[in-house]
């Protein structure tokens, strides 16, 4: 059938196979391009590989075929989880309207280059305060129950279980199972840290992880996961089980336990030590007391013999004298006061008396009043015919004034 190429129109509208072919012509103008991503399958079949690359960031997965002819160039470790940069060719297979890259040469990215973006982020983070002492949180004594974010039936699982039952056999857990690494492993660790962070009964979280190689541990210096493992408000513990290579994890959790074991026998106390430190704690207060204790029984002993508290009756004697001082002296001074004062109003009556006008009129004077009861003090006052009242001595008499007073002699 001849295929008239042609404008696409709803009359006229392009066979499938026309778009396929110009799909593919377009696509196979494209030519090779290196690109950069993580394998999230790899699988053999036939000697070829058929595998996807994930973006490292976004949403975005390719398929990517690599022929037995081109594998046996390429690194013998190439597995899932790792992350290359590969030279593909776009390939758009009309037959089945699928897109697949054939790869033409693979290989890991530079480990200089990984831990440059890593140190970047650590940068980034540490600058934003993620990482400071100040914010790190307290673990619990003796939490009632833990969340533990781990691989299934993995040996780091296990590790913690373990070690956490022996030392308290009451522990409590809250398990969630997800993908330690490969392109899951991110998304799901944050999924579980909010789960867990969002228990009301869950006192701290265990994040573990027994070990890898560096490229499986960068799923836990992924940026959200971190950044979710800084805002949880219960206490983290990570316990990612590498020394040599630090994920952004350890910085940012609360505490780095260096393996599974280390971190559950941090996070629970030994049941046997606490309790023997309890007998010793009792022990200790118990000798402690008895000293006290007996202190005070020979102290009261001794304030028991002494004199004063051997026979009361001498501090009753000692103040009933004291008390006979007192009122004897008391009364002299009353005495004393009385007789002082007996004297003094002695005094005052010789002066009052010395000072009455009756003392006055006893030696001869009178005192004269006119009728109006006014005192006679001048001559002037005197006139003829005006009667006077004359208190004397002894008594009062009446007279009349008859003649003027001679005035006195002044030169006699």
């Amino acid at each position: 059938m001849t295929i008239i190429d042609g404008p696409s129109t709803v009359d006229a509208p392009w066979p499938v196979a026309l778009l396929s072919n110009k799909i593919k012509g377009w696509i196979d103008r494209l030519g090779t391009a290196w690109v950069e991503g993580e394998i999230t399958q790899w699988g053999v079949s036939g000697g070829n590989v058929y595998g996807k690359l994930k973006d490292l960031e976004v949403d975005a997965t390719v398929g990517f075929t690599v022929w037995s002819s081109v594998r046996v160039k390429l690194p013998d470790d190439l597995k899932q989880g790792d992350r290359v940069v590969a030279l593909v060719k776009p390939n758009y297979w009309v037959k089945g309207g699928t897109l697949t890259m054939q790869v033409v040469e693979m290989r890991h990215v530079g480990l200089g280059d990984l831990l440059e973006r890593l140190e970047r982020l650590r940068q980034k983070l540490r600058a934003e305060g993620l990482f400071d002492l100040d914010r790190k949180k307290r673990l619990p004594f003796l939490p009632g129950c833990i969340g533990l974010v781990t691989g299934k039936d993995s040996d780091a699982e296990k590790d913690v279980l373990r070690n956490a039952q022996l030392r308290w056999p009451a522990v409590e857990f809250r398990i969630v199972h997800t993908a330690v690494q490969g392109d899951r492993a991110s998304s799901e660790v944050t999924a579980a840290l909010k789960a867990l962070d969002a228990d009301p009964d869950v006192d701290v979280i265990i994040v573990a992880r027994g070990g890898g190689d560096f490229q499986n541990l960068l799923v836990f210096s992924d940026e959200t996961l971190v950044r979710t493992a800084a805002a949880c408000a219960t206490p983290i513990v990570s316990a990612i089980g590498h020394e040599a290579d630090r994920p952004l994890l350890d910085d940012v959790a609360d505490l780095r336990a260096s393996t599974p074991t280390d971190a559950a026998k941090r996070v629970v106390p030994d049941v046997a030590e606490e309790l023997s430190r309890v007998q010793q704690a009792r022990a200790r207060i118990g000798s402690r007391m008895t000293g006290l204790v007996s202190t005070e029984i020979d102290r009261l002993e001794q304030l028991r013999s002494r004199p004063v508290l051997a026979s009361s009756a001498w501090l009753v004697d000692s103040r009933a004298e004291e008390l006979g001082r007192y009122v004897a002296r008391s009364g002299d001074l009353i005495e004393l006061m009385i007789e002082r004062s007996h004297t003094r109003v002695t005094e005052l009556r010789s002066q009052l008396r010395a000072l009455s006008p009756q003392r006055t009129l006893d030696r001869g004077y009178a005192i004269a009043q006119l009728p109006g009861g006014a005192v006679l003090r001048s001559e002037k006052d005197a006139n003829v015919g005006v009667p006077l009242l004359l208190t004397l001595a002894d008594g009062k008499v009446t007279t009349t004034v008859t003649a003027k007073p001679t005035a006195p002699d002044k030169a006699g």
